[in-house]
């Protein structure tokens, strides 16, 4: 038997951060569905059926609760499709998630629509980047982003589809296209696209993740 000291709770709220636990089966298999039998090693408790994925071999920070991930706030994010890497923040009240670009062009290619696009990041993104348009996003403006005589409540934005790694979960989520210059993180993850990776947010803590690393540990989740 193998005793385990996990950084956080069980998410069952039963027990507190340095309870100790008994693992038997295979302690820190790295296999997302195979979670081991966990063991309360206290009188009053009867032996828990499997809740969650316990592995202690993951990477540093994650956090595995039932079928759920912890995330912190903010993520280091990589955008397999167009190789880049950016931190992102992760907003529950958001729905969609938005990538910062500038100089949008809609454009036909074989007879079908596409985009043409620049990062808004800093200099060094100078090169267009080209994706398949997969629908219009309507978003709602502020009222202080329009003016007072603009009876246009909705503006609209190009929305694409990438292949995004957070931690060792590679998925397929939709992006919407704006200009986010103004802001601190280039990649804003939405509601929808956090129920892509099961997520669960701890605005506490920040990049609880840590550096994606997809390309070993991942397939992509349809």
């Amino acid at each position: 038997m193998l005793e385990c000291r996990p950084r956080v709770t069980a998410v069952s709220g039963l027990m507190p951060a340095d309870f100790p636990l008994q693992i038997d089966d295979h302690a820190c298999t790295i296999a997302a569905r195979t979670a081991p039998r966990i063991v309360l090693n206290a009188p009053g408790f009867m032996n828990l059926k499997p809740l969650l994925t316990l592995c202690l071999c993951l990477l540093p920070g994650v956090v595995v609760a039932g079928d759920k991930t912890v995330y912190g706030l903010n993520e280091y994010a990589e955008l397999t499709d167009i190789d880049l890497q950016v931190a992102a923040k992760l907003d529950t009240g958001a729905k969609t998630a938005s990538l910062s670009a500038r100089d949008i062009k809609h454009f036909k290619r074989d007879g079908e629509s596409w985009v043409r696009f620049y990062l808004a990041i800093d200099d060094a993104h100078a090169h267009p980047i080209e994706r398949p348009l997969a629908r219009l996003s309507k978003i709602k403006r502020r009222a202080d982003d329009r003016d007072a005589d603009d009876e246009k409540k909705y503006t609209a934005r190009p929305v694409i589809s990438l292949n995004v790694c957070m931690g060792g979960a590679l998925r397929t989520i939709e992006v919407n296209l704006t200009d986010r210059s103004a802001f601190q993180y280039p990649l804003l993850i939405g509601s929808e696209a956090l129920k892509r990776f099961d997520a669960l947010v701890d605005p506490s803590l920040k990049y609880a993740a840590g550096k994606p690393a997809c390309a070993i540990t991942a397939q992509i989740t349809e």
